[in-house]
């Protein structure tokens, strides 16, 4: 059973690395935590890399001190292995579509934006650990009760593009580049991505796993 809700996890990251990818391409503003992330880069003089590593740190310690359940496989394929597969299929779309009209990068946000949710489904009900963000919205929702994970998740997104859009501001960056990294993308993101989330946890990632118990 171990073997084939590591097989489901895989999967569930894999297909979540591929649709940022898609998401990226289609340059209608970052996700949540990526808007987040840019607010610090523009805020501290260091590297992005160096900046995300630190990030991810302070976020696994969290998860380790209030629950460490969520910390596991999937935790640091998304740790060390995400960024390249992001990468790698960003560079693809953009070879293979490198003058992108706006139906594509349509198409591409929509098809990414409903991956990002199924693949984040997939490895969260497989259960053998989450990304270091994802934990804050469970470790709210199954430890400290503070309401359904679909209404968790939009508030923890909300914030992290308020404290981006923040903390840009105060490091003096004009006002007028917000949307580099602020789009409608990432408004949908944040309001949609946990009632989707939620959605194919009921209705495609749990019957998965049970019909993979089944069998055993």
């Amino acid at each position: 059973m171990r073997n084939k809700r590591i097989l489901i996890s895989v999967i569930g990251v894999v297909i979540t690395a591929i649709s940022v990818g898609a998401f990226k391409f289609a340059a209608f503003g970052v996700d949540p935590f990526q808007s987040f992330m840019s607010g610090i880069d523009s805020l501290f003089p260091l590297d992005f890399g160096t900046l995300y590593v630190i990030v991810n740190a302070v976020l696994l310690l969290f998860a380790l001190v209030f629950d460490r359940h969520y910390i596991g496989i999937s935790t640091f394929i998304n740790l060390f292995l995400l960024g390249y597969i992001v990468d790698f299929s960003q560079s693809m779309l953009e070879c293979i579509f490198p003058d992108a009209s706006a139906i594509v990068r349509v198409i591409a946000f929509a098809l990414g934006f409903l991956s990002l949710c199924l693949g984040s489904s997939l490895y969260m009900t497989a259960d053998l650990g989450v990304s270091t963000y994802d934990v804050i919205a469970l470790v709210c929702t199954n430890k400290w009760h503070m309401g359904k994970f679909k209404y968790v998740r939009i508030c923890t997104d909300i914030v992290c593009i308020i404290l981006g859009i923040g903390m840009y501001l105060f490091s003096g960056g004009p006002a007028s580049h917000i949307t580099t990294f602020i789009g409608i993308g990432t408004i949908l993101t944040a309001m949609c991505m946990g009632p989707l989330i939620d959605f194919f946890n009921r209705k495609i990632s749990t019957p998965i796993l049970k019909q993979a118990e089944a069998q055993i």
